[in-house]
């Protein structure tokens, strides 16, 4: 055999490639997702990527918004979506981990590995953080999750200084009617009305349409036996209390009275039904007495 034909054997067994590894690369790329027909951009475009897109969205969203219809919007994974929102609230929060690096400076660093820098190190718990700065700025808003999604808000700290701003000086409290009102209905939901005013012993007709009118507690369902309006907290009400379901709910158990002060009560009572009783008896023997 000449050595051409040696070369030329050699050449097509390195091209030769099995179906079976064509297909196995094949599956490893991943298939972008569908882009809708209305998205004729692309989020790297602009300014910022991904985390200026979803900033712009959230800032003119007037609800929270959910992962999967941001990525549907900007025609990203939903995944993209989820760890852009975390590098955006580690951002805010003052926390400038790896994920909030510029990614162009990444790029210059792999391209030109001599003159990288090393500027991320790990705490003790292994969280990798920024050594070049270290301490971001803590925002006066945050970048909230909730059950119904994502979404900016104030921070809690900052309450006392936005009540001042939106109230000017007027009270939009809750009153302690209507706190009690939201309680019972939160941990005793689904509740009627009539088991709320019960609990209360008092109407409460005027404090639960109140929290209906806030958007707090809405109805849903009726009472197989009364047939009365069922009432439950709303996803609002899981908003502003910052929590993503109802089982975050502080437990009553701290606030309840132990078992030895309630035995303790139901004895002084049954002391007191007793002394009431001979004081009783005794005032109808003095009375018999002195008609006779």
């Amino acid at each position: 055999m000449s050595d051409d034909t040696q070369v030329d054997v050699q050449s097509a067994q390195e091209t030769h490639t099995e179906p079976g590894q064509a297909a196995g690369a094949s599956q490893g790329r991943s298939t972008p997702p569908a882009r809708p027909e209305y998205v004729d951009f692309d989020v790297e475009d602009f300014p910022g990527g991904l985390r200026g897109c979803l900033e712009a969205i959230l800032m003119v969203a007037d609800q929270p918004q959910q992962s999967a219809d941001l990525a549907r919007v900007l025609a990203v994974d939903e995944t993209q979506v989820d760890e852009a929102m975390e590098a955006l609230r580690a951002d805010y929060d003052g926390r400038r981990g790896a994920a909030g690096r510029d990614e162009a400076a990444d790029d210059v660093a792999a391209a030109n590995p001599a003159d990288r820098v090393e500027t991320s190190s790990s705490d003790d718990s292994g969280n990798a953080i920024d050594i070049s700065n270290p301490t971001g700025m803590l925002r006066g808003f945050e970048l909230r999750h909730t059950a119904r999604g994502w979404q900016f808000a104030n921070r809690a700290e900052y309450e006392p200084v936005v009540a001042a701003f939106v109230t000017d000086g007027q009270t939009a409290r809750l009153s302690q009617a209507a706190l009690e009102a939201l309680a019972i209905i939160a941990y005793r939901q689904p509740v009627t009305r009539a088991q709320v005013a019960a609990i209360r012993g008092v109407n409460s007709e005027g404090v639960i349409r109140s929290l209906i009118v806030r958007g707090l507690i809405r109805e849903e369902g009726v009472d197989p036996e009364s047939r009365a309006a069922l009432l439950i907290t709303s996803g609002l009400f899981l908003e502003h209390m910052g929590l993503d379901s109802l089982d975050q709910l502080p437990s009553l158990a701290p606030f309840l009275p132990s078992i030895s002060e309630m035995e303790h009560d139901e004895v002084g009572h049954g002391a007191m039904n007793e002394g009431e009783a001979e004081e009783t008896a005794a005032e109808r023997g003095n009375g018999e007495r002195s008609a006779s």
